[in-house]
């Protein structure tokens, strides 16, 4: 008989603390092996039970989830998954605590006494299935990543250019895809594109409405190049990157010489917004020029288009299985033969330069 995960849920609230035992052991290869109501608690059971993973509250009185998380992740006990709030609050705690060394996070839908927490029980179990599945490795990952790259630092940018000095022509365009562990390998690899890239970068991550801005502004900080969340109407610029509005599919337009962002909740599609849309759409304006890059996340999209882009003379480059949190997307990529350049985390910055200046020139 197949071993089930164990999983240890935290959280302040015994409402919340039943339904995620209640979702959890609706899944027949997981079992909550047991809960707590605060961090003290928390940490007490999981030295002792030593857990395959935790469900952790973002928010809890007394020792809070960011110093359960520190505790955790200092003594490698096992894989953490944030259980946070859709607030700006919660978002940047939440952002904080991937650095930390969360495995990845779900949105409570309805604040944090969620009653319709039932809303997101696929992603619930997914995500702690996941960070079983990873148990093992997710430590050594995580300290040969931190070996690699160095510390980050806030980056202090030039003021913006005016409008009429970048309606230039933009030579090529970056597409750029990730899911469950995206936040994380994205913060890893958009802070090392230099500032005079020749190149406009679209990004979508797979992230909550009211995610996503704080998401490109923590991207922004840390970036030599311009992150903004995508509006409709933004003239595209060189140099800048532009990360999907949580809730709308992120497309491009081309009127004379300006591209500009459009935004739309059509077609309808699991994700919204969707990499193999965005993609798709970038593909259609910038053609050949494209460079389509997929990380590490749950399922296939983005796949059909990376074909697409290398079919249509572009760079694909597919995060490999050594460094993906989940080797999903980039699997179903490269089994589609969408991957012209397989790489680690580590290295796709420097993947991404040279296709860039090997389509400019």
């Amino acid at each position: 008989m197949k071993k089930k995960i164990r999983v240890l849920v935290v959280d302040d609230s015994a409402l919340m603390r039943k339904m995620l035992r209640e979702i959890l052991e609706s899944d027949p290869e997981i079992e909550v092996i047991a809960t707590a109501r605060d961090g003290e608690d928390a940490l007490e059971k999981a030295r002792k039970l030593e857990p395959d993973v935790i469900t952790l509250d973002v928010n809890m009185p007394g020792m809070d989830g960011l110093t359960v998380l520190k505790h955790i992740v200092e003594e490698e006990i096992c894989p953490v998954v944030m259980v946070s709030s859709l607030t700006q609050e919660g978002a940047e705690i939440t952002f904080q605590a991937l650095e930390l060394g969360a495995f990845d996070y779900v949105a409570k839908p309805g604040g944090t006494i969620s009653l319709n927490l039932k809303q997101v029980a696929d992603e619930i179990i997914e995500k702690v299935k996941a960070a079983a599945k990873k148990k093992l490795i997710f430590y050594k990952l995580l300290k040969r990543a931190k070996k690699r790259i160095p510390p980050r630092r806030k980056v202090v940018k030039p003021s913006i250019p005016e409008i009429k000095e970048i309606a230039k022509e933009i030579p090529v365009a970056v597409a750029i895809g990730a899911s469950t562990g995206g936040p994380k390998t994205l913060m890893d690899i958009i802070p090392e594109l230099p500032a005079d890239l020749p190149a406009a970068i679209f990004i979508v991550q797979h992230m909550p409405p009211s995610f996503t801005n704080s998401f490109a502004k923590r991207l922004d900080a840390y970036s030599q190049i311009f992150i903004k969340e995508a509006e409709a109407g933004d003239i595209v610029k060189k140099s800048y990157g532009y990360l999907g509005k949580g809730g709308y599919h992120l497309l491009l337009k081309k009127a004379s010489k300006v591209i500009r962002i459009r935004l739309s909740t059509n077609p309808p599609h699991l994700f919204i917004p969707s990499v193999d849309i965005m993609m798709e759409s970038v593909l259609n304006v910038f053609g050949r020029n494209t460079v389509g890059v997929l990380l590490t996340g749950m399922g296939d999209d983005g796949a059909n288009a990376m074909v697409k882009i290398r079919k249509a003379g572009g760079v694909t480059i597919a995060e490999s299985e050594e460094t993906a949190i989940v080797f999903g997307m980039p699997k179903e990529a490269i089994e589609r033969g969408g991957a012209e350049i397989i790489a680690p985390s580590y290295q796709i910055a420097e993947e991404i330069i040279k296709a860039v200046n090997r389509l400019a020139n």
